[in-house]
């Protein structure tokens, strides 16, 4: 039995009935039905109708390499032959992962050459949380298991991944996030940055933010920073060029260890393999996920940098954390032809070279005069678009989030996947996006910015 023999209505129905999704307004959805899709095909989904969506969040910031790659199932049924499953317990291991761990260990920055593997990046954070303090008890210094994280920071939904994030609304549901984990203001030059602050001052003020956090605890209590290079979740957050150099200084300076959350930018989404290529970063961790398969497999991988792996070998003793699915075979089969297909597609190098400065310029030239638009930002192929009710005062519409909503709304009439995230519309596109599929984005995205400016002034 498949989908198509049932209506449209009846998989509503069945949807509301059984499925409960995730950040979801229940009561909402099923006033409302969910929308159904069906198939998807280079940058486009198309739904149960039959309408055409162009896809400007690649899935959910995972579908780098486009939908409807057959090379991706082809390795996933011929790993499924060979061997469906086996575990990476029990001193056992299996081709795949090996090999993979291989590859990631020459794609990655310098200095992380070790991987730790998951399922989802919300695992992989836990993963890291759990190995930091590890690695500190270790090396005698049980005490130093303080975590700095950020405000509106998304590291996952588990337990450890919302306290990590910094996301009010999930600690609150949570009844009370895991202690030992403080949160600072995040280098959002939009909102934060004083009158006459310039873009450099403001970065510098946001990194000292963690340096006033460390002192407040004592550098001998810190074990580390968390932070995504640019806030995906939280509304593609891009820090000024003067904030991550002087986080690295400050983490330094205390011997704090760094750890990136690059579950959304990595695997090219910087015009890098990561974004701590793009912007100089050297981490001790770095959790990824999402595009490591392109969404095809559920799987995600943690860069264990060569001091923390040292010591854990070093010292030796059972690390009592793992998964079920680590490692999973049929998943890193999926994983390197994946990688793969990047690699001879050449998508990093083009995101870098052509198809993201060309983002820039498109969005910028169609969209910053629009009315309701208080900012257009990108970095590499990843887009925000800040909404506003005055230009000039920054003010917002009435309702946090209500006007966006409006846009995503009308962008999905025009044929075109966006998020609305708070007050600010993100794209996150698949890396096979073109200058022509840029172009039609922009034209979409307009057109929905003025039917929705349209209404939000009635």
């Amino acid at each position: 039995m498949t989908y198509q023999n049932f209506s449209l209505k009846q998989l509503q129905e069945i949807d509301a009935a059984h499925h409960l999704h995730p950040f979801t307004d229940h009561k909402d959805l099923r006033n409302a039905g969910t929308r159904i899709i069906t198939r998807a095909n280079g940058p486009f989904i198309y739904d149960s109708e039959g309408n055409e969506l162009l896809d400007g969040m690649a899935g959910l910031w995972c579908v780098n390499v486009g939908y409807g790659r057959h090379e991706l199932a082809e390795a996933a049924y011929e790993q499924m032959k060979e061997l469906p499953y086996y575990n990476s317990f029990f001193r056992c291991s299996t081709p795949t992962p090996v090999l993979l761990a291989k590859k990631l260990a020459e794609i990655a920055p310098e200095g992380l050459s070790q991987v730790f593997y998951g399922s989802s990046g919300s695992e992989s954070n836990d993963t890291a949380l759990r190995l930091v303090r590890h690695y500190w008890a270790l090396e005698g210094r049980p005490e130093k298991n303080l975590i700095i994280s950020r405000k509106m920071a998304y590291h996952g939904s588990t337990v450890a991944g919302a306290s990590l994030g910094g996301m009010t609304g999930m600690h609150e549901q949570l009844g009370g996030a895991v202690p030992g984990i403080v949160h600072v203001m995040m280098p959002y030059a939009f909102e934060l940055a004083l009158p006459g602050e310039s873009e450099h001052d403001f970065g510098i003020r946001a990194a000292k933010a963690i340096e006033d956090a460390i002192l407040d605890a004592g550098a001998d209590k810190v074990a580390a920073f968390i932070g995504e290079p640019i806030q995906g979740a939280g509304g593609v957050k891009i820090p000024p060029a003067s904030y991550w150099p002087e986080v690295q200084r400050i983490c330094r300076k205390y011997d704090v260890l760094l750890m990136l959350d690059e579950v959304i930018t990595g695997y090219g989404r910087t015009g890098e393999w990561f974004a701590a290529q793009s912007m100089g970063i050297e981490a001790d961790t770095i959790t990824t996920a999402k595009a490591l398969t392109s969404g095809y497999q559920p799987l995600s991988a943690l860069f264990v940098g060569d001091r923390i792996a040292k010591t854990i070998v070093d010292k030796g003793g059972e690390f009592y954390h793992g998964y079920t699915y680590a490692g999973h075979p049929v998943a890193c089969a999926v994983a390197l032809a994946n990688l793969d297909v990047i690699e001879k597609e050449g998508l990093v190098d083009r995101v870098r070279e052509e198809t993201g400065p060309y983002f820039r310029k498109a969005l910028t030239e169609a969209l910053a005069d629009k009315g309701i638009v208080g900012q257009v930002r990108t970095f590499g192929l990843m887009g925000a678009i800040e909404i506003v009710k005055d230009k000039e005062t920054r003010e917002r519409f009435p309702g946090e989030g209500a006007a966006a909503v409006v846009v995503r709304d009308h962008a999905i009439a025009q044929g075109m996947m966006l998020r609305a995230t708070g007050d600010t519309m993100i794209l996150s596109p698949p890396l096979i996006w073109t200058k022509e599929t840029i172009d039609m984005a922009a034209e979409r995205i307009g057109k929905a910015l003025d039917l929705a400016e349209a209404d939000l002034r009635k």
